[in-house]
């Protein structure tokens, strides 16, 4: 589990005062991604266009190029607002798998202050069951800091 409040730290300080949503994913993605040794893919998909997510900044294999809100794990995140854990993907119903490998994935809906949904944050892992209730908390948490002042 990575170490929360230095990745907050870090990612405050790094961060600071940026209001544009891919630089700050792009900074998030690389930090989270080498932070969390069980992330084997960190990224975000963004909201593109109603009920439509498209890849953004990542780190790991090639991600899905487009997510509808009505497939998959990221999917669900969005068109519910509400976290997805889940600790094995194969159980999901209508899991969409970008890389055969993946095991498990956290995935959370973001926001800025103004309550728009700017996409979702997505980690996958090979390894079942590799996310924690601890994970989504400290990252949820994290998140709405950081894009609080994103447009």
């Amino acid at each position: 589990m990575p170490d929360y409040a230095l990745l907050a730290q870090t990612l405050e300080a790094l961060c600071h005062d940026e209001t544009d949503t891919v630089a700050l994913m792009a900074t998030i993605a690389c930090e989270l991604h080498h932070g969390h040794e069980m992330s084997d893919w960190t990224g975000f998909y963004r909201v593109t266009g109603p009920e439509l997510l498209k890849i953004g900044p990542y780190q790991g294999g090639h991600g899905c190029l487009v997510i509808p809100f009505s497939r998959g794990v990221c999917g669900a995140a969005a068109r519910t607002g509400q976290p997805q854990l889940v600790p094995d993907v194969d159980a999901f119903a209508g899991h969409i798998a970008c890389a055969s490998s993946t095991r498990s994935e956290l995935v959370l809906p973001i926001w800025n202050a103004q309550g728009k949904l700017l996409g979702v944050l997505d980690l996958d892992s090979d390894t079942p069951a590799a996310f924690t209730q601890t994970d989504l908390a400290e990252l949820t948490t994290l998140m709405a800091k950081l894009f609080a002042k994103a447009a």
